[in-house]
């Protein structure tokens, strides 16, 4: 990659380069946090995010008769909001900061994750077309077809996807659910017990022995040689974007719930972990449509793969890799275990992003049981990226710069910090544990 000649010698790239956490503020970001309307020359906006939304209404009597734990959200797969006293005291963040709240997408039913919301929606739109087309039903009548009718439908269909576990995860369990065909392509750092999960459910996993990209690769073209065969593509899958894109309207109605104002005066900062871009690009789309120039967001990445920050300073256009300045994307962070980032989440986030932190392996550890301890929260290592979030954001030079050059400094005893955690439900119990004590 290429560093501009102020970035090639500056401390940023020296602590990228040698793995030191850091705190970069964007100074791209337009006033009003407007963010790319083009994804691959195809206008984007609020339009598609209602779309969305729009699919899985039609869903959600299909959706609530394959996993009854919907049946309570009449089909929605919604996370809660959090406060969480305890855990921002334990952390160091000040009162007068701000209020810290956690989207707990950790607990998301169906799939156990963030991914859950794009992987599902990206499923359930192939699965319309292929119902449309066979003239099972007509786009009213969707959510009116029975289980049986679509899985008959479906059964000659196949899905594909490369994933380090959590998009796999999602995308085999509705599959499978649908009456499809599911085929994960795995890279050797994805975690055992998740090849396990999906095993079990009759989807078929290929190991590789490269990393994400790799995996992503092979299935990309191992897709292409099966007609009746899609593949889900983490690195530009509109599809994928829009279906993370329909977290804002939930989170909307949930802080208006709160009785949290979001304004001029009550900024909301939120902070994402973030691997190949897509799903923390899609919330911060979405959330974006919803409460405008009023709402920053951060993304977090470990510090061995920081591959949206490098695309975000590099000027070539290359969209590099992490390995181009010495990096091994060797993380515990198996679900941000990403290589390159997706070059058009890039640029849908370059004009609109706050800014992006890096985070170390072990202080993963010490978040994880720190969210346990203080207020009962289990995760996995990579949901506790964004942590770090607000005081980086708070107490820290390029932090306490972009609130002055945003005019927020003083809105902070107002603001709201909301941590996202993203993945944790079905970790098994004794990995869990060693985590738990990894962290104490």
């Amino acid at each position: 990659m290429k560093f501009n000649d102020k970035q090639r010698d500056s401390e940023l790239a020296e602590n990228i380069r040698t793995r030191k956490p850091v705190f970069w503020t964007n100074p791209a970001r337009s006033e009003d946090g407007r963010m790319g309307s083009t994804w691959d020359d195809r206008p984007i906006g609020c339009e598609d995010v209602r779309a969305a939304e729009d699919r899985f209404r039609r869903f959600s009597r299909v959706l609530t008769d394959m996993f009854p734990e919907l049946r309570d959200t009449r089909g929605a797969i919604e996370s809660a909001v959090l406060p969480v006293p305890a855990l921002q005291s334990h952390l160091g963040i000040p009162l007068e900061s701000g209020r810290v709240l956690i989207k707990a997408d950790h607990a998301l039913p169906v799939a156990g994750s963030i991914k859950a919301r794009g992987g599902i929606h990206e499923v359930l739109e192939f699965a319309e077309k292929q119902l449309l087309k066979s003239s099972a039903g007509t786009l009213a009548g969707i959510g009116d077809l029975s289980l049986e009718t679509i899985r008959e439908t479906l059964g000659k269909y196949q899905v594909a996807v490369g994933s380090t576990g959590n998009l796999g995860l999602s995308i085999g369990v509705i599959a499978s659910a649908l009456g499809l065909g599911a085929t994960v392509h795995m890279s050797a750092d994805a975690k055992r017990w998740k090849k396990d999960r999906l095993r079990k459910r009759g989807v078929q996993v290929v190991e590789h022995e490269g990393d994400y990209g790799a995996a992503v690769e092979a299935g990309r073209t191992a897709a292409a040689a099966d007609p009746n065969c899609h593949f889900v593509d983490d690195e530009g899958s509109l599809s994928l974007f829009m279906g993370y894109s329909t977290a804002a309207s939930e989170l909307r109605t949930q802080l208006s719930e709160l009785g949290i104002q979001i304004d001029a005066d009550h900024p909301l900062f939120v902070y994402l972990p973030c691997g190949v871009g897509g799903a923390p690009g899609g919330i911060a789309f979405g959330l974006s449509h919803v409460f405008g120039p009023h709402v920053h967001c951060f993304f977090a990445e470990p510090t061995a793969s920081p591959c949206f920050l490098l695309s975000l300073l590099d000027e070539s256009g290359s969209n590099p890799s992490v390995y181009d300045i010495g990096l091994d994307n060797a993380t515990e962070a198996d679900g941000l275990a990403v290589p390159r980032a997706s070059a058009r989440a890039v640029e849908v986030m370059r004009s609109g992003i706050g800014g992006v932190f890096t985070v170390e392996d072990e202080a993963l550890f010490k978040n994880l049981h720190a969210a346990a301890i203080t207020q009962g929260i289990r995760v996995e290592p990579s949901a506790t990226a964004a942590f770090e979030g607000p005081l980086w954001l708070t107490s820290s030079g390029p932090g306490n710069a972009y609130l002055a050059r945003n005019g927020l400094t003083g809105s902070l005893p107002k603001a709201t910090h909301l941590i996202w955690t993203t993945g944790g439900l079905f970790v098994p119990e004794n990995e869990y544990q060693a985590f738990f004590e990894r962290g104490a």
